[in-house]
């Protein structure tokens, strides 16, 4: 009898362990270190020409780079174009390198219609406008499914509120590059930044994105990582500088102005790392 209570207490113990452990498992443990993202080679040219005394790591064929950025511990990546890419490239960032928040800094094309290139968006919030359903009626954006607890995720995903503020604050003391023939100074707003695999070139979607979402900018990574970071509880912030206007001559206004666009979204998240907690 006292062999089958044994046995019994045995076994409730093993099946409580295998029920607590993947919860265990989803915990996640950051360390003092700031992820910093961008899509091609120009978005984080700035970011890595300031890195402190910096070392190369190799993971799957994603090179990263680790340093210092003032007092903040650093780490770079370029995570290629694409929501596929950034995403993948975002994962193995978050199982290695263990960052306390992520921010992803790059060019976009300006939905709204005051922007033009130069002008910074920050994302107060993203979303991507090409997941859902296709009907007769068209495309039926919806929201996207947390694996973890199979809820389901926002439709647009918040930006983390101390980033937010952080990046405001040091958008009034950033000196910003102006574009060819512009005499003013960048405009910087805060707002909604939408995700699609489609570089727009194109009114029509521009006026649907802006109708439909109040969409201020358009890119193609951005709230593809911040689903990945609200999932794992990691505070995400999406930086975008508009190289173009997302019309008909978005292709060719992007080869003109991408080196600028990139620079500021750059200089001012530098300008932000030094106003950051360690």
């Amino acid at each position: 009898m006292a062999f089958t209570s044994f046995l019994r207490w045995k076994l409730i113990f093993i099946l409580s362990f295998c029920f607590i452990l993947p919860g265990f498992a989803q915990i996640y443990r950051p360390k003092p270190v700031t992820a910093l993202l961008g899509a091609m080679d120009e978005e984080i040219e700035l970011l890595r020409q300031t890195l402190q005394k910096p070392k190369v790591k190799v993971i799957h064929g994603i090179t990263f780079y680790e340093g210092k950025i003032g007092r903040q511990r650093i780490v770079i990546v370029k995570t290629g174009i694409g929501k596929v890419n950034a995403t993948m490239t975002a994962a193995f960032l978050l199982q290695t390198f263990r960052p306390q928040r992520v921010i992803f800094t790059g060019i976009a094309g300006g939905i709204h219609p005051d922007l033009n290139p130069g002008d910074i968006v920050i994302g107060q919030q993203t979303m991507q406008y090409d997941f859902g359903q296709f009907t007769n009626e068209g495309l039926q954006t919806g929201k996207t499914r947390n694996p973890i607890n199979r809820e389901l995720n926002p439709l647009f995903f918040p930006a983390d509120s101390l980033l937010l503020i952080t990046a405001q604050a040091a958008a009034q003391t950033t000196e910003f590059k102006k574009m060819e023939n512009q005499a003013k100074a960048p405009r910087i707003i805060t707002g909604t930044i939408v995700t699609g695999d489609l570089f727009v070139t194109s009114e029509t979607k521009v006026n649907e994105l802006r109708r439909r979402f109040n969409a201020d900018a358009t890119e193609m990574e951005g709230a593809a990582v911040a689903q990945l970071c609200w999932q794992q509880q990691v505070p995400c912030l999406i930086l975008r500088s508009m190289s173009d206007k997302a019309d008909s001559k978005a292709r060719e206004s992007v080869d003109n102005f991408k080196k600028t666009a990139s620079y500021n979204s750059a200089r001012l998240l530098i300008n932000m790392l030094s106003k950051l907690p360690d």
